[in-house]
C-alpha cells in the first residue's frame, strides 16, 4: 500500500539534499501516518487530518 493518507490523499514529496560539493541527491519526505480506526474501519490517517477530526 502507498504512503499516502486515507482521508485527504496527501503523499510523500521529492527533495534534495545538498553536499557541500552542491551536489544533488534526491530524496522522499514521508508524511506522518497513523492507523486510526474511524467508526469501525482501520485507515491510515495523517496527523493534520487526524488533529482535524479530534476537532
Amino acid at each position: 500500500m502507498a504512503k499516502q493518507c486515507d482521508v485527504c490523499g496527501r503523499k510523500s514529496k521529492k527533495d534534495a539534499s545538498r553536499s557541500h560539493s552542491n551536489v544533488k541527491t534526491i530524496k522522499r519526505q514521508h508524511i506522518n501516518l497513523q492507523s486510526k480506526k474511524v467508526n469501525g474501519v482501520t485507515l491510515k490517517i495523517c496527523t493534520k487530518c487526524l488533529k482535524t477530526l479530534e476537532k
